[in-house]
Protein backbone atom coordinates (compact mmCIF):
# COMPACT_ATOMS: atom_id res chain seq x y z
CA UNK A 1 0.00 0.00 0.00
CA UNK A 2 3.00 2.31 0.55
CA UNK A 3 4.36 1.55 -2.54
CA UNK A 4 1.21 1.85 -4.43
CA UNK A 5 1.13 5.69 -2.57
CA UNK A 6 4.39 6.51 -3.52
CA UNK A 7 3.84 5.61 -6.50
CA UNK A 8 0.26 7.70 -7.22
CA UNK A 9 1.89 10.83 -6.67
CA UNK A 10 4.66 10.22 -9.63
CA UNK A 11 2.05 9.06 -12.03
CA UNK A 12 -0.32 11.83 -11.51
CA UNK A 13 2.50 14.12 -11.63
CA UNK A 14 2.96 12.68 -15.19
CA UNK A 15 -0.67 13.14 -16.18
CA UNK A 16 -0.46 16.61 -15.59
CA UNK A 17 2.69 17.49 -17.41
CA UNK A 18 0.99 15.63 -19.98
CA UNK A 19 -2.03 17.77 -19.85
CA UNK A 20 0.09 20.97 -19.35
CA UNK A 21 2.13 20.43 -22.83
CA UNK A 22 -1.12 19.43 -24.70
CA UNK A 23 -2.66 23.01 -23.79
CA UNK A 24 0.51 24.79 -24.84
CA UNK A 25 0.32 23.37 -28.30
CA UNK A 26 -1.72 24.61 -30.84
CA UNK A 27 -4.56 22.35 -32.22
CA UNK A 28 -4.99 21.47 -35.99
CA UNK A 29 -7.45 24.07 -37.39
CA UNK A 30 -8.70 23.47 -41.15
CA UNK A 31 -7.83 25.74 -43.72
CA UNK A 32 -10.91 27.48 -44.59
CA UNK A 33 -12.00 27.65 -40.50
CA UNK A 34 -8.45 30.03 -40.54
CA UNK A 35 -9.67 32.13 -43.74
CA UNK A 36 -12.78 32.78 -42.13
CA UNK A 37 -11.38 33.80 -38.85
CA UNK A 38 -8.98 35.89 -40.53
CA UNK A 39 -11.65 37.53 -42.43
CA UNK A 40 -13.34 37.91 -39.20
CA UNK A 41 -10.31 39.59 -37.56
CA UNK A 42 -9.38 42.13 -40.39
CA UNK A 43 -13.64 43.69 -40.49
CA UNK A 44 -12.93 44.02 -36.77
CA UNK A 45 -9.94 45.86 -37.25
CA UNK A 46 -11.42 47.82 -40.11
CA UNK A 47 -14.35 48.80 -37.96
CA UNK A 48 -12.24 49.66 -34.35
CA UNK A 49 -10.32 52.10 -36.51
CA UNK A 50 -13.01 53.63 -38.64
CA UNK A 51 -14.82 54.43 -34.22
CA UNK A 52 -11.12 55.99 -33.72
CA UNK A 53 -10.94 58.45 -36.04
CA UNK A 54 -13.33 61.62 -36.27
CA UNK A 55 -16.08 61.34 -38.74
CA UNK A 56 -15.48 63.93 -41.55
CA UNK A 57 -18.49 66.87 -41.45
CA UNK A 58 -20.37 67.70 -44.29
CA UNK A 59 -20.54 71.48 -45.82
CA UNK A 60 -23.83 72.08 -44.42
CA UNK A 61 -22.46 71.19 -40.50
CA UNK A 62 -19.47 73.50 -41.65
CA UNK A 63 -22.01 76.27 -42.58
CA UNK A 64 -23.56 75.88 -39.80
CA UNK A 65 -21.00 76.24 -37.29
CA UNK A 66 -19.57 79.17 -39.39
CA UNK A 67 -23.21 80.90 -38.69
CA UNK A 68 -23.54 80.26 -35.27
CA UNK A 69 -22.27 82.16 -33.11
CA UNK A 70 -23.34 85.44 -34.91
CA UNK A 71 -26.60 84.06 -35.54
CA UNK A 72 -28.96 80.93 -35.56
CA UNK A 73 -30.77 80.44 -39.07
CA UNK A 74 -33.87 78.62 -37.77
CA UNK A 75 -34.76 77.53 -41.80
CA UNK A 76 -31.45 76.03 -42.42
CA UNK A 77 -31.80 73.72 -39.90
CA UNK A 78 -32.42 69.82 -40.68
CA UNK A 79 -35.54 68.75 -39.05
CA UNK A 80 -36.59 65.81 -40.74
CA UNK A 81 -40.38 64.81 -42.51
CA UNK A 82 -42.21 65.38 -39.12
CA UNK A 83 -41.81 69.13 -39.51
CA UNK A 84 -42.04 71.25 -42.72
CA UNK A 85 -40.96 74.97 -42.55
CA UNK A 86 -43.53 77.19 -44.84
CA UNK A 87 -41.38 78.28 -47.34
CA UNK A 88 -43.48 81.96 -46.92
CA UNK A 89 -42.55 82.36 -43.51
CA UNK A 90 -38.88 84.11 -43.15
CA UNK A 91 -36.92 82.58 -40.72
CA UNK A 92 -36.33 84.62 -37.82
CA UNK A 93 -33.08 85.85 -36.50
CA UNK A 94 -31.64 85.33 -32.18
CA UNK A 95 -29.80 87.41 -30.83
CA UNK A 96 -29.70 90.02 -33.88
CA UNK A 97 -30.50 94.12 -33.50
CA UNK A 98 -32.51 94.87 -35.83
CA UNK A 99 -32.03 99.05 -35.75
CA UNK A 100 -35.22 99.80 -37.93
CA UNK A 101 -37.05 98.72 -35.01
CA UNK A 102 -35.40 101.45 -32.96
CA UNK A 103 -35.28 104.04 -35.72
CA UNK A 104 -38.89 105.67 -35.60
CA UNK A 105 -39.05 105.56 -31.64
CA UNK A 106 -35.63 107.31 -31.39
CA UNK A 107 -37.01 110.11 -34.26
CA UNK A 108 -40.38 110.24 -32.67
CA UNK A 109 -38.41 111.10 -29.35
CA UNK A 110 -36.65 113.50 -30.82
CA UNK A 111 -39.19 115.60 -32.97
CA UNK A 112 -41.34 115.32 -29.30
CA UNK A 113 -38.32 116.80 -27.51
CA UNK A 114 -38.09 119.49 -30.04
CA UNK A 115 -41.51 120.20 -30.67
CA UNK A 116 -41.65 120.70 -26.96
CA UNK A 117 -38.97 122.70 -26.28
CA UNK A 118 -40.02 125.02 -28.90
CA UNK A 119 -43.54 125.19 -27.49
CA UNK A 120 -42.36 125.65 -23.81
CA UNK A 121 -40.44 128.65 -24.59
CA UNK A 122 -43.13 131.06 -25.23
CA UNK A 123 -43.48 133.92 -27.13
CA UNK A 124 -42.33 138.03 -27.42
CA UNK A 125 -43.94 141.06 -28.54
CA UNK A 126 -41.91 143.88 -29.36
CA UNK A 127 -42.46 146.89 -31.59
CA UNK A 128 -39.68 148.97 -34.09
CA UNK A 129 -39.82 152.12 -35.42
CA UNK A 130 -37.31 154.63 -37.04
CA UNK A 131 -36.42 158.28 -35.63
CA UNK A 132 -35.42 160.16 -38.71
CA UNK A 133 -34.33 162.53 -36.66
CA UNK A 134 -31.88 161.09 -34.12
CA UNK A 135 -30.85 158.77 -36.79
CA UNK A 136 -31.93 156.02 -34.59
CA UNK A 137 -33.64 152.70 -34.75
CA UNK A 138 -36.04 152.61 -31.07
CA UNK A 139 -36.95 149.03 -30.12
CA UNK A 140 -39.63 148.80 -27.39
CA UNK A 141 -39.65 144.98 -25.77
CA UNK A 142 -43.08 145.09 -24.59
CA UNK A 143 -43.92 141.72 -23.42
CA UNK A 144 -43.31 138.04 -23.22
CA UNK A 145 -45.94 135.32 -22.65
CA UNK A 146 -46.02 131.33 -21.49
CA UNK A 147 -42.51 131.69 -20.75
CA UNK A 148 -41.30 127.81 -19.08
CA UNK A 149 -40.37 127.50 -15.14
CA UNK A 150 -36.75 127.44 -14.54
CA UNK A 151 -37.57 127.56 -10.59
CA UNK A 152 -38.42 125.25 -8.07
CA UNK A 153 -41.43 127.04 -7.48
CA UNK A 154 -42.69 126.63 -10.82
CA UNK A 155 -42.08 130.32 -11.76
CA UNK A 156 -39.25 132.12 -13.30
CA UNK A 157 -37.06 136.06 -13.36
CA UNK A 158 -36.98 136.97 -16.48
CA UNK A 159 -35.46 139.53 -18.54
CA UNK A 160 -34.28 140.12 -21.91
CA UNK A 161 -30.63 141.34 -23.75
CA UNK A 162 -31.14 143.01 -26.82
CA UNK A 163 -28.37 143.23 -29.76
CA UNK A 164 -28.48 144.95 -33.33
CA UNK A 165 -26.05 143.07 -34.88
CA UNK A 166 -23.22 143.02 -36.10
CA UNK A 167 -22.55 145.74 -33.32
CA UNK A 168 -21.56 144.33 -30.03
CA UNK A 169 -23.39 146.71 -27.77
CA UNK A 170 -26.14 145.64 -25.59
CA UNK A 171 -28.97 146.70 -23.86
CA UNK A 172 -30.71 145.12 -21.34
CA UNK A 173 -34.44 145.11 -19.51
CA UNK A 174 -35.15 144.94 -16.05
CA UNK A 175 -35.64 141.80 -14.33
CA UNK A 176 -39.31 140.59 -13.39
CA UNK A 177 -39.55 138.51 -10.27
CA UNK A 178 -41.93 135.39 -10.13
CA UNK A 179 -43.67 135.33 -13.26
CA UNK A 180 -44.06 133.48 -16.42
CA UNK A 181 -45.90 136.53 -18.38
CA UNK A 182 -43.82 139.53 -17.59
CA UNK A 183 -44.63 143.18 -18.97
CA UNK A 184 -41.22 145.05 -19.60
CA UNK A 185 -42.23 148.31 -21.87
CA UNK A 186 -39.03 149.00 -22.15
CA UNK A 187 -37.76 151.14 -25.28
CA UNK A 188 -33.90 151.22 -26.25
CA UNK A 189 -32.06 153.16 -28.42
CA UNK A 190 -29.92 152.25 -31.63
CA UNK A 191 -28.18 154.94 -33.41
CA UNK A 192 -27.70 153.37 -36.77
CA UNK A 193 -28.15 155.42 -40.29
CA UNK A 194 -31.24 154.21 -41.87
CA UNK A 195 -29.24 152.93 -45.00
CA UNK A 196 -27.17 150.83 -43.00
CA UNK A 197 -30.35 148.87 -41.47
CA UNK A 198 -30.76 146.15 -44.57
CA UNK A 199 -27.77 145.00 -43.14
CA UNK A 200 -28.76 144.51 -39.76
CA UNK A 201 -29.74 142.22 -37.36
CA UNK A 202 -32.14 142.44 -34.11
CA UNK A 203 -31.62 139.64 -31.71
CA UNK A 204 -32.69 139.13 -28.90
CA UNK A 205 -31.87 136.79 -25.42
CA UNK A 206 -34.51 135.56 -22.54
CA UNK A 207 -33.00 134.73 -19.66
CA UNK A 208 -33.91 133.37 -16.53
CA UNK A 209 -32.19 135.44 -13.49
CA UNK A 210 -30.28 133.78 -10.62
CA UNK A 211 -28.28 135.65 -8.01
CA UNK A 212 -26.54 132.66 -6.66
CA UNK A 213 -25.53 130.75 -9.94
CA UNK A 214 -24.99 131.01 -13.70
CA UNK A 215 -28.24 132.43 -15.22
CA UNK A 216 -30.26 129.70 -16.85
CA UNK A 217 -31.33 130.95 -20.73
CA UNK A 218 -34.72 130.59 -21.69
CA UNK A 219 -34.55 130.81 -25.95
CA UNK A 220 -33.95 133.41 -28.34
CA UNK A 221 -35.38 135.37 -30.90
CA UNK A 222 -33.94 136.73 -34.29
CA UNK A 223 -35.04 139.38 -36.62
CA UNK A 224 -33.13 139.25 -40.10
CA UNK A 225 -35.09 141.41 -42.00
CA UNK A 226 -35.80 144.45 -40.52
CA UNK A 227 -37.78 145.87 -43.15
CA UNK A 228 -39.81 142.38 -43.05
CA UNK A 229 -43.32 144.02 -41.78
CA UNK A 230 -42.93 148.12 -43.10
CA UNK A 231 -40.65 150.58 -43.82
CA UNK A 232 -40.54 151.29 -40.06
CA UNK A 233 -41.75 155.14 -40.47
CA UNK A 234 -44.32 154.25 -37.75
CA UNK A 235 -44.03 151.84 -34.59
CA UNK A 236 -44.79 148.15 -36.06
CA UNK A 237 -46.00 146.02 -33.91
CA UNK A 238 -44.27 142.46 -33.79
CA UNK A 239 -44.78 139.03 -32.09
CA UNK A 240 -42.06 136.37 -32.57
CA UNK A 241 -42.30 132.43 -31.21
CA UNK A 242 -38.97 132.09 -28.81
CA UNK A 243 -36.59 129.73 -30.11
CA UNK A 244 -35.00 127.11 -27.80
CA UNK A 245 -31.56 127.64 -27.07
CA UNK A 246 -28.92 126.55 -24.22
CA UNK A 247 -26.63 129.30 -25.14
CA UNK A 248 -26.35 132.50 -27.00
CA UNK A 249 -25.19 132.01 -30.98
CA UNK A 250 -24.18 136.32 -31.20
CA UNK A 251 -20.72 136.39 -32.46
CA UNK A 252 -18.23 137.32 -29.71
CA UNK A 253 -16.49 139.36 -32.36
CA UNK A 254 -13.23 139.56 -34.44
CA UNK A 255 -9.59 139.63 -33.86
CA UNK A 256 -6.97 140.16 -36.56
CA UNK A 257 -3.25 139.56 -36.38
CA UNK A 258 -0.18 139.10 -38.06
CA UNK A 259 2.47 135.81 -38.36
CA UNK A 260 5.82 135.89 -39.42
CA UNK A 261 8.68 133.72 -39.30
CA UNK A 262 12.53 133.55 -39.55
CA UNK A 263 13.83 130.23 -40.24
CA UNK A 264 17.33 131.24 -39.93
CA UNK A 265 16.84 133.26 -36.77
CA UNK A 266 14.21 130.89 -35.58
CA UNK A 267 11.78 133.38 -34.66
CA UNK A 268 8.24 133.72 -34.66
CA UNK A 269 6.77 137.41 -34.83
CA UNK A 270 2.70 137.70 -34.20
CA UNK A 271 1.75 141.11 -34.51
CA UNK A 272 -2.09 141.91 -32.80
CA UNK A 273 -3.17 144.56 -35.16
CA UNK A 274 -6.70 144.92 -33.75
CA UNK A 275 -10.30 143.58 -33.04
CA UNK A 276 -14.15 144.61 -34.00
CA UNK A 277 -17.03 143.74 -32.68
CA UNK A 278 -16.29 142.49 -29.02
CA UNK A 279 -18.47 141.46 -26.96
CA UNK A 280 -19.96 144.09 -24.38
CA UNK A 281 -18.94 142.30 -20.91
CA UNK A 282 -19.52 145.42 -18.43
CA UNK A 283 -22.87 147.19 -17.22
CA UNK A 284 -21.63 149.79 -19.14
CA UNK A 285 -22.13 148.35 -22.78
CA UNK A 286 -18.43 148.21 -23.20
CA UNK A 287 -15.42 145.96 -22.10
CA UNK A 288 -11.40 146.64 -21.36
CA UNK A 289 -10.15 144.33 -23.54
CA UNK A 290 -6.75 142.65 -24.26
CA UNK A 291 -4.95 140.12 -26.01
CA UNK A 292 -3.50 137.18 -24.24
CA UNK A 293 -0.97 134.68 -26.06
CA UNK A 294 0.32 131.70 -25.01
CA UNK A 295 2.86 129.25 -26.83
CA UNK A 296 1.55 125.57 -26.45
CA UNK A 297 4.07 122.80 -27.24
CA UNK A 298 2.82 119.20 -26.77
CA UNK A 299 -0.05 119.99 -24.42
CA UNK A 300 1.71 122.37 -21.80
CA UNK A 301 2.00 126.08 -22.17
CA UNK A 302 5.84 127.39 -22.54
CA UNK A 303 5.45 130.73 -22.37
CA UNK A 304 2.86 133.68 -22.15
CA UNK A 305 2.71 137.59 -23.25
CA UNK A 306 0.08 139.96 -23.68
CA UNK A 307 -0.98 143.45 -25.11
CA UNK A 308 -1.95 146.52 -23.04
CA UNK A 309 -5.62 147.01 -21.89
CA UNK A 310 -8.01 148.98 -24.40
CA UNK A 311 -10.44 150.87 -21.35
CA UNK A 312 -14.18 151.26 -22.42
CA UNK A 313 -14.58 149.68 -26.34
CA UNK A 314 -15.52 147.13 -28.08
CA UNK A 315 -13.61 148.11 -31.42
CA UNK A 316 -9.36 148.33 -29.90
CA UNK A 317 -6.27 148.79 -31.98
CA UNK A 318 -3.28 147.69 -30.89
CA UNK A 319 -0.76 146.92 -33.31
CA UNK A 320 1.52 145.91 -30.72
CA UNK A 321 4.30 142.92 -31.85
CA UNK A 322 4.82 139.50 -29.37
CA UNK A 323 7.56 137.61 -30.37
CA UNK A 324 8.64 134.16 -29.75
CA UNK A 325 11.51 131.80 -30.14
CA UNK A 326 10.63 128.51 -32.06
CA UNK A 327 14.16 126.39 -33.78
CA UNK A 328 12.85 125.49 -37.42
CA UNK A 329 12.32 121.76 -36.53
CA UNK A 330 10.10 122.69 -33.48
CA UNK A 331 7.50 124.22 -35.76
CA UNK A 332 5.37 121.33 -36.27
CA UNK A 333 4.85 120.52 -32.30
CA UNK A 334 3.73 124.17 -31.28
CA UNK A 335 0.54 126.34 -31.46
CA UNK A 336 -0.40 129.50 -30.45
CA UNK A 337 -3.85 130.03 -28.19
CA UNK A 338 -5.36 133.41 -28.54
CA UNK A 339 -7.44 134.89 -25.42
CA UNK A 340 -9.07 137.78 -25.59
CA UNK A 341 -9.66 138.73 -21.93
CA UNK A 342 -12.00 141.55 -20.40
CA UNK A 343 -9.84 142.98 -17.62
CA UNK A 344 -11.65 143.83 -13.85
CA UNK A 345 -9.81 145.86 -11.39
CA UNK A 346 -12.41 144.03 -9.05
CA UNK A 347 -12.51 140.11 -9.82
CA UNK A 348 -11.01 137.84 -12.04
CA UNK A 349 -10.59 139.19 -15.96
CA UNK A 350 -13.10 137.02 -17.79
CA UNK A 351 -12.64 135.60 -21.70
CA UNK A 352 -14.57 137.26 -24.56
CA UNK A 353 -13.07 134.05 -27.01
CA UNK A 354 -10.41 132.16 -28.17
CA UNK A 355 -8.76 131.36 -30.85
CA UNK A 356 -6.00 128.78 -31.77
CA UNK A 357 -3.41 128.78 -35.08
CA UNK A 358 -1.12 126.16 -35.41
CA UNK A 359 -0.18 123.07 -37.73
CA UNK A 360 -2.50 120.54 -35.70
CA UNK A 361 -5.55 123.61 -35.28
CA UNK A 362 -8.69 123.47 -37.50
CA UNK A 363 -9.54 125.60 -39.96
CA UNK A 364 -8.55 129.21 -40.57
CA UNK A 365 -6.05 128.53 -38.02
CA UNK A 366 -4.09 125.91 -39.69
CA UNK A 367 -4.03 127.69 -42.85
CA UNK A 368 -2.78 130.99 -41.88
CA UNK A 369 -0.10 129.17 -40.42
CA UNK A 370 0.83 126.68 -43.52
CA UNK A 371 0.69 130.07 -45.06
CA UNK A 372 3.22 131.83 -42.51
CA UNK A 373 5.28 128.74 -43.54
CA UNK A 374 4.91 128.84 -47.39
CA UNK A 375 5.98 132.60 -47.38
CA UNK A 376 9.04 133.21 -44.71
CA UNK A 377 10.11 136.51 -43.97
CA UNK A 378 6.73 138.02 -44.82
CA UNK A 379 3.65 139.13 -42.26
CA UNK A 380 0.89 137.57 -43.08
CA UNK A 381 -2.63 138.65 -41.86
CA UNK A 382 -6.38 137.68 -41.27
CA UNK A 383 -9.22 137.86 -39.72
CA UNK A 384 -10.19 135.04 -37.20
CA UNK A 385 -13.65 134.99 -35.67
CA UNK A 386 -13.40 134.38 -32.04
CA UNK A 387 -14.95 131.31 -30.06
CA UNK A 388 -16.46 130.39 -26.73
CA UNK A 389 -14.01 129.35 -24.56
CA UNK A 390 -14.88 125.45 -23.33
CA UNK A 391 -12.56 126.08 -20.07
CA UNK A 392 -11.48 128.69 -17.98
CA UNK A 393 -7.62 129.51 -17.33
CA UNK A 394 -7.74 127.08 -14.37
CA UNK A 395 -8.64 124.11 -16.12
CA UNK A 396 -6.36 125.12 -19.42
CA UNK A 397 -3.60 125.37 -16.90
CA UNK A 398 -3.95 122.39 -14.67
CA UNK A 399 -4.73 120.47 -18.22
CA UNK A 400 -1.00 121.56 -19.03
CA UNK A 401 0.33 120.91 -15.95
CA UNK A 402 -1.22 117.19 -16.16
CA UNK A 403 0.35 117.18 -19.81
CA UNK A 404 4.22 117.99 -18.87
CA UNK A 405 4.02 115.38 -15.79
CA UNK A 406 2.59 112.64 -18.38
CA UNK A 407 5.14 113.48 -21.26
CA UNK A 408 7.95 113.46 -17.84
CA UNK A 409 6.98 110.25 -17.13
CA UNK A 410 6.64 108.90 -20.64
CA UNK A 411 10.18 109.92 -20.83
CA UNK A 412 11.71 108.12 -17.69
CA UNK A 413 9.83 105.15 -19.01
CA UNK A 414 11.31 105.03 -22.02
Amino acid sequence: MATEKVKDPMGSMGFLEAAVKISHTSPDIPTDVQLSMREHFLRRTQRMQRQTTEPASSTRHNSFKRHLPRQMQVGSLDLGNDYVVDKEEKPTSIGRIQPELYQQKTLESEDSSKNGSSKNCGSINFSLKYDYENEALLVNILKAVDLPAKDLCGTSDPYVKVYLLPDRKKFQTRVHRKTLNPTFNETFQFPVPYDELAVRKLHMSVFDFDRFSRHDMIGEVELDNLFETSDLSRETNIWRDIQYATTESVDLGEIMFSLCYLPTAGRLTLTVIKCRNLKAMDITGYSDPYVKVSLICDGRRLKKKKTSIKKNTLNPTYNEAIIFDIPPDSMDHVSLHISVMDYDLVGHNEIIGVMRVGCKAEGLGRDHWNEMLAYPRKPIAHWHPLLESKKSEKEVRLGSEEAFLKGAANKNNA
